[in-house]
């Protein structure tokens, strides 16, 4: 095992860090603010709120805010979009659950 770095953890590099002011995330993703505000009235992501109100998102939201916005420009409704994504979250974590059951199941 490699030893630790003795460097602090750098928050930028910490995927649930929320470094990204609205503005900028719909900049990153080529989108803007009313459609990251309608992921979150989607319930798809969930942007954690500075001590002024404002939202910050995390790359792991921007992330799934990418993947809405490519089923979005290919048609499909950001209602459906945001279904669709939650589902194929919960078909992973699903399939983790099950391969991890298989695996302690067929051990010795």
């Amino acid at each position: 095992m490699p030893p630790r770095s003795t460097r602090p953890l750098d928050k930028l590099d910490d995927d649930d860090y929320p470094a990204y002011t609205m503005g900028r995330a719909a900049d990153m993703l080529g989108t803007t603010p009313a459609f990251l505000r309608a992921l979150g009235d989607n319930r798809l992501i969930t942007p954690l709120r500075s001590q002024g109100g404002h939202r910050r998102y995390t790359r792991h939201q921007l992330r799934i805010a990418a993947r809405a916005r490519q089923l979005v420009d290919t048609g499909t409704h950001i209602e459906a979009a945001c279904r669709i994504i939650i589902l194929e979250d919960q078909l992973e974590q699903a399939q983790r659950l099950n391969e991890k059951l298989h695996t302690h199941n067929t051990t010795p």
